[in-house]
């Protein structure tokens, strides 16, 4: 997994540190890109270089939603085949269906567990699915 490249996009400063740490520190990623925000949105994604092997959407971020950011990820061929996962803390059963409605690929719920998120992150990308709320 060292040569993946991931795009985060987290508004609040401890979860950016905290996947920061995790994705560079103890997953050894050097491909990673943060946004602190969803502004130019479009225009900064394109400018990627390399194009993410998946993408991680912080779901209540301004001044573009998570809804918002992969409505415009799906418009881009590049992006057609790449995971999307929601990072959110709302959980309940029918905001994970509109999630899921929305096309995103998998969710992770937050607070992150700091555990179990390497494990997750890499059966995404092997191709499965992952809705399930973590303990």
């Amino acid at each position: 997994m060292t040569g993946m490249s991931v795009l985060v996009v987290e508004d609040d400063p401890i979860n950016r540190k905290v996947m920061d740490l995790l994705l560079k520190g103890r997953m050894k990623l050097s491909e990673v890109t943060i946004f602190e925000d969803s502004r130019e949105f479009l225009t900064r994604v394109s400018a990627l270089n390399p194009i993410p092997d998946i993408v991680l959407l912080d779901i209540h971020v301004e001044p573009h939603s998570g809804f918002e950011m992969i409505a415009m990820l799906r418009s881009l061929s590049t992006y057609a085949a790449i995971p999307i996962v929601a990072l959110t803390a709302s959980v309940m059963n029918d905001e994970v269906e509109h999630l899921r409605n929305s096309g995103f690929h998998s969710l992770i719920a937050k607070p992150v567990d700091l555990v179990t998120f390497p494990d997750v992150l890499n059966r995404i990308l092997n191709g499965e699915r992952f809705w399930r709320v973590l303990d």
